[in-house]
């Protein structure tokens, strides 16, 4: 344990350092990885610790369910005890305070719950576009019923939605004894209609009554795809009176979408008002880097793995830029083809060849910049990031005009698309780029072969 002046000598990174060392003792990996990896402590102030965090999910997670044994571990190393303050970069920049306190609103068999557990947060590969996603998911999965109530999760078919929900309620399920249903909107349908059905009596109590105990004595109700809800209007009236008496009990509701509450236009008002009382999140297409990650994961195990050329990777995550599922069935296109090509080697003509009826366009129609971004970073051995940095030394500021120059004249993007892809920059940035190596090329004839070898990569 440290002196008092021992603390205040010490450096805010060696004493975080050591504050962090000591958490991953305390909890899982995947909590540490997700709550305190990104986080920094900026300022040590008499009895005051100000703690810098990535997004104000973690603000509100690290005070509402994480402060006790942060302060206790804290005071632990350090000897001394500190009040916690959680700030997000915004609020450091801009000097505003966001409030976490008004976002959100405060025995199921086993076989009943329809969870799959290969889903689980270990497995779901995290990237830019799904980080905030698999944060939010984890924490009300953590605290269900009182951190976001209800969760709404939305995006086009195929980027985790459903990995999500039943991965929080797998979480849910190992780590606490609350009952958790995932259903599809079909299935709460064909249940509803299924009240209907009178017995031998003439009556249909006992069916409303199994129907209400499946989806009122429970923690935890998570239904998949709402807007298939859209033309059934007595069922959208049953679902307004399950959410109501379900959150007017604290129980947890997780809803899933193919679009936002907003665009639900065929659910009723009230409903989709009901989805925006907690928090709404979104999850956007995998970025190329992503794609390669998951491909990675999904080559792990198998028997042909390591004869994947990265080339081919990238080809497979060059071409399916929004939906994982297509990805996953392209390696197994990929593989199967190999393997009836009498076990032949894995290359790019191979996959070129098993993929050519599963990819519908080139792929200069279906990655666009992304490819272009690959290939003139490679051709000049520098990263992606690299292109998309603020850096200006020429070995970096060159190949990022010609990137840009080939996504203008070849792909004929629109000079403020290239600049969001090329990480914000202006659309007079581009067109000066565009220009310049126009110019350049008049004069400089290694340059135009050099710009001619890429463009013939990419048709």
């Amino acid at each position: 344990m440290m002196k008092r002046g021992d603390i205040f000598s010490m450096d805010n990174k060696t004493l975080w350092k050591t504050f962090l060392e000591k958490m991953k003792e305390n909890i899982s990996p995947m909590l540490f990885e997700t709550w305190f990896m990104e986080t920094e402590l900026i300022e040590l102030k008499e009895n005051h610790a100000t703690v810098l965090v990535p997004m104000h999910v973690h603000k509100k997670h690290l005070k509402e369910n994480y402060n006790d044994l942060i302060q206790e571990t804290f005071a632990e190393i350090t000897g001394t005890n500190f009040q916690f303050e959680y700030v997000t970069k915004e609020e450091v920049e801009k000097n505003i305070e966001i409030d976490t306190d008004n976002v959100g609103v405060p025995a199921i068999n086993e076989y009943e719950t329809n969870l799959n557990p290969l889903y689980t947060f270990d497995n779901f590969i995290v990237g830019s576009s799904n980080k905030f996603a698999k944060a939010t998911s984890l924490a009300v999965a953590e605290k269900p019923g009182f951190m976001y109530n209800p969760l709404f999760i939305y995006g086009n078919s195929g980027l985790g939605k459903t990995h999500l929900m039943h991965a929080i309620g797998n979480y849910i399920i190992k780590n606490s004894k609350k009952r958790v249903l995932y259903v599809t909107s079909e299935k709460f349908v064909s249940d509803f209609i299924g009240i209907n059905k009178k017995n031998k009596e003439g009556n249909n109590f006992d069916s409303v009554d199994i129907f209400k105990r499946k989806y009122r004595d429970i923690d935890v109700l998570m239904i998949d795809d709402i807007q298939y809800l859209g033309n059934a209007n007595q069922t959208q009236q049953e679902f307004f009176n399950t959410f109501n008496d379900l959150y007017g009990n604290n129980k947890q509701i997780i809803i899933s979408s193919d679009r936002s509450p907003d665009d639900l236009k065929l659910l009723e008002d009230r409903l989709r008002t009901r989805f925006n009382w907690g928090l709404t999140i979104d999850i956007l297409p995998p970025d190329f880097k992503l794609r390669m990650d998951i491909i990675d994961k999904k080559l792990e195990g198998q028997v042909m793995s390591n004869a994947f050329p990265k080339e081919v990777k990238e080809y497979i995550a060059s071409n399916c830029t929004s939906d994982i599922r297509k990805l996953e069935g392209a390696i197994t296109r990929v593989v199967a083809y190999a393997t009836m090509m009498n076990g032949s080697d894995i290359t790019l003509d191979l996959a070129i060849e098993a993929l050519k009826d599963y990819f519908a366009k080139s792929v200069v129609a279906k990655n666009k910049i992304d490819q272009v971004q690959q290939l003139v970073a490679s051709n000049y051995n520098i990263t992606v990031e690299d292109l998309k940095s603020k850096k200006r030394m020429a070995s970096i500021a060159v190949p990022r005009q010609i990137a840009m120059y080939i996504c203008r004249t070849v792909l004929e993007e629109s000079l403020p698309k290239i600049g969001i892809e090329f990480g914000g920059k202006d659309h007079t940035t581009v067109m000066h780029s565009v220009e310049k190596i126009k110019n350049e090329m008049k004069k400089n004839p290694i340059l135009e072969m050099e710009i001619q070898k890429i463009i013939t990569q990419i048709k």
